[in-house]
């Protein structure tokens, strides 16, 4: 059976500089591992939130030349911690981009990438609007990193209310899931916590939830409160509404305790 592990969510307020919120980021990392972290979790766009979809287009990266491809896996490395980057846009050929996840190993390998498959499409109160298909091209696949620990499930922030993506995850024998996400602020205080312990408790997995925090220059407010929860829905950490990061100790039995007591995953039927 697996021992146990601390896991750190980092929450951060990026912008559109990304040169500082790599930095930003990287210190955050280093001061989580400092404190005994050995997997590490990063928000959606942590690198990056631009003013309008357009701008990620214009200013987008590669896989091939995303600069933060190049900073954590040399600092997984020096580390000696794996790492989940919540996300990055990643410019396409087709002249789109795809919201992408990758992990990161203790050895600086890349274990998994996962492409942001449910996009956030909605009108809110008080013009509040976003389009992410009108620059974001929808993943096709689900996705699973092998870690020392155990089997961490791939989503990323809009994905969380979609709760069939987590049951193939789960069926598929992920342990634990990670949701980063840039939750809007409105959205998050209705529906962050609750949403997450669904996973967490309908799953039988621990849920790891890095969030952007914070307001930038032209408005737009992201939620925060990154967490970690157990297999019963107990929240083990939560980050609030500042820059910085949460720990908690995760130990993987505690998956099959909850799955034993509430075996749901084994009672699933076909829906006719």
């Amino acid at each position: 059976m697996a021992r146990p592990f601390t896991v750190a969510c980092i929450q951060n307020c990026a912008e559109d500089d990304v040169a500082r919120n790599i930095e930003e980021a990287g210190r955050l990392v280093r001061q989580a591992a400092a404190r005994g972290a050995e997997l590490v979790c990063l928000p959606e766009n942590f690198t990056c939130l631009e003013e309008t979809d357009q701008r990620y287009l214009q200013r987008g990266y590669t896989a091939a030349d995303h600069p933060a491809l190049e900073v954590f896996p040399a600092l997984a490395r020096e580390l000696k911690v794996s790492i989940a980057l919540g996300s990055l846009t990643i410019r396409l050929d087709s002249g789109r981009v795809h919201n992408r996840s990758y992990v990161l190993g203790a050895d600086g390998a890349v274990l998994a990438t996962y492409n942001k498959i449910h996009l956030f499409d909605v009108q809110l109160r008080q013009g509040e609007m976003y389009r992410e298909s009108t620059t974001v091209e929808p993943g096709t696949y689900r996705a699973i990193a092998t870690l020392p620990w155990g089997r961490l499930g791939l989503s990323i922030c809009y994905d969380v209310r979609f709760p069939h993506l987590y049951r193939a995850l789960a069926q598929d024998g992920a342990d634990f899931l990670t949701v980063p996400a840039a939750f809007t602020a409105t959205t998050g205080e209705a529906h962050w916590h609750v949403l997450l312990r669904a996973r967490a408790i309908e799953n039988g997995c621990f849920v790891f939830a890095a969030g952007q925090c914070g307001k930038r220059r032209w408005g737009r407010r992201t939620y925060g409160h990154s967490l970690i929860i157990d297999p019963w829905g107990a929240v083990l950490a939560d980050g609030g509404s500042e820059p910085g990061f949460v720990l908690a100790s995760v130990d993987p039995a505690k998956v099959a305790d909850a799955r034993a007591m509430i075996p749901s995953l084994q009672h699933d039927r076909p829906l006719g």
